[in-house]
């Protein structure tokens, strides 16, 4: 796990904040498996995510399980996703741009709805199963710079000057039979990036240097993370005098996760090296459950109030972490046995609680529902309340460490919101048209890196609704700003960081049928 802690608390201190503890990384891997911006059918998105006093629709299976008993006959829909992401990466200077695509499925249903009971209070009851995407982990951005001042080998050598070893002890931590070494240290060490002498030759110790220490460099970084958070949800519902709506829905939760990072410095006029290379890769597999509850209440024929209250997920996580470096050499003379060393994968377990969640909110239906609504609705997200643990370690006393470790870092660095969400429908004949917007404050309780980083989501969709089948599109567009270091230094002058623009367009088609 070392090598990662040194890899992320890197990369988040690029953020801003102090995460150079255990307990830093994982409450903020964490924080990235809860974020939930937006999820449902293409219907619901459109409305700016609106799932709190809205019934009817597939979405209510793991948004508030009681708009289930609005149905009043079975229903099969799907909805394929389109995720469109660019990003514009300022870096020492200079400027880059990224764009990428990448389909998904984003829900899929399956609704029973049951007979009606008469003149009996309790009209109806409905079933149903259903998978959605809470989270899509694409994203792709790339930046580059010339670089007068440092290497990220230097921090590899901070490390070895800090441990104060010899060249024969950093050579025991190399197989030669598998080409891999323990640490970063370890290979950098066999490429000749660390000191510079031939392997076995040094055991004078520190200080350890770098070849071409003056000569500047042009860093070029690459970052692209793929995967999803994503449940199967079971619900059930009931209708008490089609004034009362109550549900309650059990969701399985699955993460997969997967990024890889390379890192790239081309040295300017080098006489050792021409270019060196550092390749991160994170891949996480985890497996959850959570509850949920939920009320829709009929006021008044034309207005309706919703809640829901969502247990926290409880999540058991698996991940591997890789790292590789790699070189293209200039000096012939530079006895190398290979271009490139792979560090030993990094395998560790643990397990997360995510925020509980509560919802409520409003809809309006005007003309009897027959010109339209106007929804809202305001979510309670706890995000003071994650908490990670593990039994990894090898004794009861390091665990005990790391579960309060994570701890003390979620409350210093992640505040509880309340997310707002509006949206709107109007209704010709069987068309649709509708438009939402949402507003995500900021999670971080102080601002990294000066950014903030609150959403704004605003969407917008069209639809056909007929007897025996619909067909809905929406489209939902997402700026914010994020900030990415590859490796820090004593120094920050002496390093830079990445200031990154992102713009996330969801395009979302859903088509169903009733039976």
């Amino acid at each position: 796990m070392k090598n990662k802690l040194l890899l992320l608390s890197g990369m988040l201190l690029g953020a801003g904040a102090s995460f150079g503890q255990t307990g830093d990384i994982y409450s903020g891997e964490a924080f990235r498996f809860s974020e939930i911006q937006q999820t449902g059918t293409a219907r619901f998105r459109g409305l700016g995510g609106n799932q709190a006093a809205l019934g009817g629709d597939a979405s209510s299976l793991f948004g508030n399980p009681a708009g289930l008993g609005f149905y009043n006959r079975s229903e099969i829909s799907i909805s394929p996703t389109l995720n469109l992401n660019s990003s514009q990466a300022s870096f020492l200077g200079s400027s880059l741009s990224e764009n990428g695509a990448k389909f998904s499925v984003g829900q899929l249903g399956l609704i029973f709805a049951g007979g009606d009971n008469g003149n009996r209070r309790w009209r109806r009851t409905t079933f149903g199963v259903g998978y959605h995407q809470n989270i899509n982990y694409f994203n792709r951005f790339t930046f580059q710079g010339r670089n007068n001042r440092s290497s990220f080998v230097d921090p590899i050598i901070l490390d070895a000057n800090a441990r104060n070893v010899t060249g024969s002890q950093i050579d025991a931590e190399y197989d030669p039979n598998t080409n891999q070494a323990t640490d970063l240290l370890a290979a950098a060490y066999q490429l000749f990036l660390v000191n510079g002498s031939p392997i076995g030759q040094n055991d004078s110790g520190a200080p350890f240097s770098r070849f071409d220490a003056n000569r500047p460099r042009d860093q070029r970084n690459t970052f692209e993370s793929t995967g999803s958070q994503s449940q199967w949800t079971f619900a059930y519902a009931g209708n008490l005098d089609d004034k009362l709506y109550l549900g309650v829905n059990v969701g399985l939760s699955s993460v997969r996760y997967n990024s890889e990072n390379v890192l790239t410095e081309f040295i300017v006029n080098g006489q050792t090296f021409d270019n060196y290379s550092q390749r991160d890769r994170l891949t996480v597999r985890g497996n959850g459950f959570n509850l949920s509850v939920g009320a829709i209440y009929k006021l008044t024929p034309e207005l309706q109030l919703g809640a829901t209250v969502a247990t926290p997920t409880f999540m058991s996580i698996r991940e591997t972490f890789n790292q590789g470096l790699s070189v293209v050499a200039r000096d012939p003379a530079l006895p190398l046995i290979g271009n490139a060393v792979d560090v030993y994968p990094n395998d560790f377990n643990y397990s997360i609680t995510s925020p509980f969640r509560a919802s409520g909110g409003a809809t309006v239906f005007l003309g009897k529902g027959k010109i339209g609504f106007l929804t809202a609705s305001a979510e309670y997200v706890g995000y003071g309340g994650i908490r990670a643990n593990t039994t990894n370690n090898s004794n009861a006393q390091a665990n005990s460490d790391f579960r309060n470790d994570v701890r003390n870092s979620v409350q210093t660095t992640y505040q509880n919101v309340i997310n707002f969400r509006g949206g709107a429908e109007f209704r010709a004949g069987q068309f649709r048209i509708r438009g939402g917007a949402a507003y995500l404050p900021d999670p971080y309780i102080s601002r990294l890196d000066n950014i903030d980083r609150s959403r704004l989501l605003l969407s917008g969709g069209v639809g056909l609704r007929n007897e025996r089948f619909f067909a809905d599109v929406s489209g939902t567009y997402n700026t914010f700003k994020s900030a990415f270091t590859p490796y820090t230094l004593p120094n920050s002058a002496d390093y830079g960081s990445a200031q990154i623009t992102n713009n996330n367009t969801n395009v979302t088609l859903s088509v169903g049928t009733f039976f």
